[in-house]
C-alpha cells in the first residue's frame, strides 16, 4: 500500500549556476533521492565575467525572474526545507555579492557561494550518492569552471578548479577554438588530479557533457536512453570528441535538436576539454553522472548511517513499498533465494547478490499492469528507472530478471535482443535463472506472505527438493512441480516437491 508523502518532507536545491539556474524538488532527503520537479533556466550568468569581471545586466534580469518563479513553486508544493547554492559565476564577478543579495531576498534563504574546492568536493560527494564504489577522477564542468577531484569509493581527496566552464573558455578564447585548444592545454597538462586517473574512471558531470552523451547515444543506436551510467570506453570517447569538434568546425552541429539551442554553442568545448582530459588522464572508461554538485549537498547532510546505506537497495525498497502487492514478501523472498543459493552451491560475488536481492523487492511490482505485457512493461519500468547506483548492464540483468518472471522461459516470449546484448551469455544465464525462481515462489505463495518460510530446499545427489510443511501440502500442484523441474534443470539438478 502507497505511503502518502508527509506534508513539508520534501526538499529543493536552487543551484544558481553560471550557464543555468535551475530548482529541484526531492521528495524527501533520504539516501535514494527522488527528484519530484525539475525546471532550469539557461540565463548564462558567466558568458562575460572572464573578459568583462560582471555577470551580464540581461543574464541578471533573467535569472531573477527565474527566482521569483522557483520561490512561488516551492511556496504552491509546501516544500519543507530550500537550500540555495552558487558557482563560478557569482562567486567571480565583481557584482556578485550584490546579485546574491537581491536573490536571497527573493529566495528567502541563505544562498552558500561555493569555493571551487567546495564545489569539488560537492561534485564527488553527488557522483558517490549516484555510483556504486566510484574508483576516478569526478569532473564536473560548468558554464564558469571545471571542477576535478578523486574519489575512491566512499573517500573524497583534494579537488581543484579551473577555469575551463564552456562559457568562460568561450569569453576567454574569444570564441576562438583556436586559442581555446591552448588555453585548455597550458590549465590541464600536469595536473595531479588529472594524473591520478590513468587507467581508471572518469565520471562527467555537467549539462553539456551530458549532451554529448545524448548524442553518442542517438548516433550509435544504444537501446537505453538513461543518461546516467552512460559508459564509453575512453578511446571512443576521443574519437567522438574530436569527429564533434571537426563537425562544429563545419557548421554541421547547428541542427543538433536533442541540445537546448543555448547549449549548442558550448559543446565543441566541451569536447575540446574531455579530449585533453582523455589525453593527460588516460582513463580506462568515461562514465556520465546525471548526479553532481546538488546530489551532493544533500548527500552531506545525511546522517552518517544513512549515507552508508546502499543506494540502489534503498530505490528498490521504495518501488517496492509503493507498487508491490506485499512489500513484506520481497523480503522473504530474499531470504528463501538466499537459502537457495547456499543449498545449491551456487557461486555468488558481492555483486551478484546484490543484485539478487534487488531484482527480489521488484519482483512483483508489475501485477497492476495487464498480463499480456506485464515482461516488457516492468523491463521497461526497472532500466528506465530514475534511480543511481546501478550501471546500464545492471539495469539490464535485474530487468531481464524480473521479464523472465512474468513472460516465463519459452522462445517465443523473449526479451529485445538489443537488451540481451548488453549481457555476457553468463549474466543472461543467471538472470534467466532468477526469474525461474520468481516464478516458482510467486506461483507458490500468491505473493502473500508468510507461505515462503514455510517452504525449504533440500539437496541429495544430483536432486533438488522443495520440501513443503504439512500445513500448505494443499499448495502443491502440477505446475508447481513444473515450474521447480525447470529451475532444477537451469541449475544442472533433477527437481522434485516432497511433502513433509
Amino acid at each position: 500500500m502507497k505511503r502518502p508523502r508527509k506534508r513539508g518532507s520534501s526538499v529543493a536545491v536552487i543551484d544558481i549556476g553560471s550557464n543555468s539556474v535551475r530548482l529541484v524538488v526531492y521528495e524527501g532527503l533520504t539516501r535514494s533521492l527522488l527528484p519530484i520537479f525539475n525546471e532550469k533556466t539557461l540565463c548564462g550568468l558567466g558568458r562575460e565575467v572572464q573578459s568583462t569581471g560582471l555577470l551580464a545586466p540581461d543574464a541578471v534580469d533573467k535569472a531573477l525572474t527565474s527566482l521569483k518563479r522557483f520561490r512561488a513553486l516551492c511556496r504552491v508544493m509546501q516544500v519543507g526545507r530550500v537550500f540555495a547554492i552558487a558557482t563560478a559565476a557569482c562567486r567571480d564577478a565583481s557584482n556578485g555579492p550584490d546579485f546574491i543579495a537581491k536573490a536571497e531576498r527573493i529566495c528567502a534563504v541563505k544562498i552558500e557561494i561555493l569555493s571551487g574546492p567546495r564545489e569539488a568536493r560537492l561534485s564527488a560527494l553527488g557522483v558517490i550518492s549516484g555510483i556504486h564504489l566510484p574508483d576516478g577522477i569526478v569532473g564536473d564542468l560548468g558554464g564558469g569552471s571545471l571542477e576535478l577531484i578523486d574519489v575512491r569509493r566512499n573517500s573524497v581527496r583534494s579537488g581543484v578548479t579551473l577555469p575551463l566552464g564552456g562559457l568562460a573558455l568561450q569569453d576567454l578564447a574569444h570564441k576562438s577554438l583556436k586559442r581555446a585548444d591552448r588555453i585548455v592545454r597550458e590549465e590541464i597538462d600536469e595536473v595531479p588530479q588529472l594524473v591520478a586517473g590513468r587507467g581508471r574512471t572518469f565520471y562527467a558531470v555537467g549539462g553539456t557533457w551530458r549532451a554529448l552523451a545524448r548524442i553518442h547515444i542517438i548516433q550509435s543506436g544504444y537501446p537505453l536512453q538513461v543518461m546516467h551510467g552512460y559508459s564509453i570506453p575512453a578511446a571512443e570517447a576521443l574519437d567522438f570528441s574530436r569527429r564533434l569538434r571537426r563537425l562544429a568546425a563545419t557548421g554541421m552541429l547547428a541542427d543538433i535538436e536533442v541540445v537546448a539551442d543555448a547549449r549548442r554553442p558550448l559543446l565543441t568545448y566541451a569536447a575540446l576539454v574531455l579530449e585533453h582530459i582523455i589525453r593527460v588522464a588516460k582513463p580506462k572508461t568515461i562514465v556520465f553522472s546525471t548526479f553532481g554538485v546538488r546530489e551532493g549537498l544533500l548527500h552531506e547532510k545525511l546522517t552518517e548511517s544513512e549515507r552508508n546505506k546502499d543506494g540502489l537497495i534503498c530505490a528498490a525498497e521504495e518501488l517496492n513499498q509503493l507498487l508491490s502487492r506485499s512489500a513484506k514478501h520481497a523480503r522473504e523472498l530474499i531470504a528463501w533465494t538466499d537459502i537457495l543459493v547456499r543449498v545449491v552451491k551456487l557461486r555468488e560475488t558481492p555483486e551478484d547478490r546484490r543484485l539478487r536481492h534487488t531484482a527480489c523487492l521488484l519482483s512483483d511490482i508489475g501485477w497492476r499492469v495487464h498480463p499480456d505485457h506485464r515482461g516488457e512493461q516492468t523491463l521497461s519500468l526497472v532500466v528506465n528507472a530514475n534511480f543511481g547506483a546501478i550501471t546500464h548492464t545492471e539495469r539490464a540483468f535485474v530487468g531481464l530478471s524480473v521479464f523472465y518472471r512474468y513472460a516465463g522461459l519459452s522462445e517465443e516470449n523473449q526479451p529485445p535482443a538489443t537488451m540481451q546484448e548488453l549481457l555476457t551469455p553468463a549474466q543472461l544465464e543467471r538472470a534467466r535463472l532468477l526469474g525461474a525462481a520468481f516464478r516458482v515462489a510467486h506461483l507458490i505463495s500468491a505473493a502473500r506472505p508468510g507461505v515462503l518460510p514455510a517452504t525449504h530446499f533440500r539437496s541429495q545427489g544430483r536432486s533438488l527438493m522443495l520440501v513443503f510443511e504439512h500445513r500448505l501440502v494443499d499448495l502443491v500442484a502440477d505446475r508447481v512441480g513444473s515450474r521447480f523441474r525447470q529451475l532444477a534443470r537451469l541449475i544442472g539438478r533433477n527437481g522434485s516437491i516432497v511433502r513433509r
